[in-house]
């Protein structure tokens, strides 16, 4: 007779596929953690070159000066009938330096970034300890008076400097009736009327003669910049 044997239930069969199923997850748990394990240093290690700069972009970083404010005691007290709102966004003040930077020299650069941003026009700059110089006044007192025309010819406000460099005699005459004490008065970077009437060249001498008429003092020698500017005329009407 045949012997009576169990016949194979569904649930043995869901057993047998649930351990089977068991053993390739344990398996492929294994792996895959070993797997993280191993990647694990890479990850970290691009991750830490992602989060630091390189040296040579932090040695650069830290060899750029940047602005800083003077640290203010107010006692002297906020006023009381006036407070800014501040509603809208500053002139970004590394583009106004370099507008002012390049209306030393470089005509084309003004023009370039006047056109992208107009109103920096007028646009100060403190160099610091209040020495504050406007696009104008770098190009005024660098003899450069076609990037002072353009600056003009664009709105640009005038002042005695750029009037005494520009060899505009009655202009600083009139001026200096107003006013006697800015025979005294001084520029970006402390330069005088006399210096900006030494730097306007020939144009300017009249205006150079009269302001020693009102106050002689002692020249000092032609500036550098304006050596190379006179040479390089010479060489051009060669």
């Amino acid at each position: 007779m045949p012997t009576d044997r169990p016949l194979p239930s569904d649930d043995n069969d869901m057993s047998k596929s649930t351990r089977s199923k068991n053993v390739i997850s344990r398996r492929s748990f294994t792996t895959t953690a070993a797997g993280l394990v191993l990647a694990a240093p890479t990850i970290g290690m691009a991750q830490e070159r992602e989060d630091k700069p390189s040296k040579e972009a932090s040695a650069t970083q830290e060899d750029t000066p940047t602005p800083f404010e003077a640290p203010l005691n107010r006692e002297y007290g906020a006023p009381d009938f006036f407070t800014p709102q501040w509603k809208n966004p500053q002139i970004n003040r590394t583009m106004a330096a370099d507008f002012v930077i390049y209306a030393h020299k470089d005509l084309s650069k003004v023009q370039l970034l006047l056109e992208r941003e107009p109103r920096l026009l007028n646009a100060a700059v403190d160099w610091g300890n209040g020495d504050y110089e406007t696009a104008l006044g770098g190009s005024s007192h660098m003899g450069r008076k076609d990037i002072v025309k353009f600056l003009l010819s664009q709105g640009a406000r005038i002042d005695i400097f750029c009037a005494t460099m520009m060899g505009m005699l009655a202009t600083v005459q009139e001026m200096l009736s107003i006013e006697p004490a800015l025979i005294d008065a001084k520029g970006p970077h402390g330069f005088t009327l006399h210096f900006h009437a030494q730097v306007g060249g020939e144009n300017a001498e009249p205006v150079l003669e009269y302001l020693q008429s009102v106050k002689e003092i002692e020249l000092g020698p032609t500036p550098p910049f304006l050596k190379r500017s006179q040479s390089d005329k010479k060489k051009s009407k060669k």
